[in-house]
Order: C-alpha cells, then sequence, then structure tokens
C-alpha cells in the first residue's frame, strides 16, 4: 500500500485483495442477446399453456394466410386461362366471319355445277380447313323456323305445312361451337289461316205460354 498524503484518495495497488463486502457483491448473469437469463424450469404449468395457445395461435393465422394465398393463386391462373381462350375464339371467330362470302360463293358454284377440277379440290380443303376450326354449318329446306338461329327474308302461306318452316335456304347460317356467326337467312312457309264462320244475331228465346184453367159455373 502506498502511504496517503494529506488530501489524497487511497488508491489500491494491484496486489491488494478485495475485501470481504467486496467479495459478496455479484453481476447478474446475461445470455449472449444482453437479456438477462431466465430458468425454463421454473416456469409454472399455467405459463405453459398461455405459451401454447399463443403458439398455436399463431400457427392458426400463418394456415389462414397461406390458404387465402393459394385460393388467390388459383382464381388468377382461372381468370388467366380464361381470357386466353376468349382471345384465342375471337380471333377464330373474326377470321371465320371473313371468310363467309368465300363460302357463300362456293356454295351457289355447286348449286350451278361449277366446282369442278382443280377449283374443287380448293373448295374442298376450304371446307375441311373451316370445319377443323370448329366452324358447323346449319339450315336445310323443311327445317321448323327459330328465330334465334334464322333471318326471315319473306313469308308465305301454305296449306302443306302445320307450322312456320323454313321453305328455301338463301345463305347458310353458321355457328362457332355454342356462339352464333350467322343466322341462317332463308324465306319461310306458314300456315294458313284458320278462317272461323261468323257468328250470327242470337235469336230471341221464344215465350212460354201456360195454359189458364177454366171452371164450370154451376
Amino acid at each position: 500500500m502506498t502511504p496517503a498524503h494529506d488530501g489524497d484518495v487511497p488508491v489500491a495497488e494491484a496486489g491488494d485483495a478485495p475485501g470481504p463486502a467486496e467479495a459478496r457483491e455479484t453481476v447478474p448473469a446475461e445470455d449472449v442477446s444482453g437479456a438477462p437469463a431466465t430458468d425454463m424450469a421454473g416456469d409454472s404449468p399455467n405459463d405453459l399453456v398461455a405459451d401454447l395457445a399463443v403458439a398455436q395461435q399463431a400457427l392458426a393465422e400463418r394456415t389462414s394466410d397461406l390458404q387465402r394465398l393459394q385460393a388467390e393463386y388459383v382464381n388468377y391462373k382461372r381468370r388467366v386461362d380464361r381470357d386466353r381462350e376468349l382471345v384465342k375464339q375471337n380471333a377464330t371467330f373474326s377470321v371465320l366471319f371473313a371468310l363467309l362470302p368465300v363460302l357463300d360463293d362456293i356454295d351457289r358454284a355447286r348449286e350451278h355445277g361449277e366446282v369442278e377440277g382443280g377449283f374443287k379440290a380448293v373448295a374442298d380443303s376450304l371446307d375441311r380447313a373451316v370445319a377443323g376450326l370448329g366452324l358447323v354449318r346449319f339450315g336445310e329446306p323443311g327445317d321448323e323456323f327459330d328465330p334465334n338461329i334464322h333471318e326471315a327474308l319473306m313469308h308465305a302461306h301454305s296449306p302443306d305445312v302445320t307450322r312456320t318452316t323454313c321453305q328455301l335456304i338463301v345463305h347458310a347460317g353458321y355457328r362457332l361451337g355454342e356462339r352464333l356467326v350467322r343466322p341462317a337467312r332463308v324465306t319461310v312457309l306458314d300456315p294458313e289461316p284458320t278462317i272461323e264462320p261468323a257468328a250470327g244475331p242470337t235469336p230471341a228465346p221464344t215465350p212460354v205460354v201456360e195454359p189458364v184453367e177454366t171452371t164450370d159455373d154451376d
């Protein structure tokens, strides 16, 4: 120990041992993170149950989030597939609609027997191509008239039909799947209208005359 002079603060030498009071002072242990160490063995059962409930609630929330994300992805994929198919159908519809005048010309040429030779091969190839794209032709004489798929160009009456019937197919109709590309343009025969006899005046009822009883006076 270095002798202390008056007014100086005593300084402990390196070899000085701490006193009994200093030896009893301890610093609380800390873990790596800097938080005070805890003893899990000292937790009560109620604390463990509460921790388990919190963990289960967190798991349920994460599971719900994952299910929602999965449902959103499935719906998104369905919308993309539906939009892609709709774009494809619209493109096919536009191409086939533009070819209808050509198909009409081929039909008229067939009616006049002008589809022969190389032209016949080209016409048959075009028919197969549009059929492969899903184009379906409809409309035959004798079909029942349906305003949803037929366009009436002219009406006439005939005693030979009992319902409105397609007489002539001016232009064939076409559909693409369930979608109508063009209605069939037809002339129509209607049944003869029924003429009911005119009702005459109602005859007046004949009055009933009751006999009068007569008595003989004595």
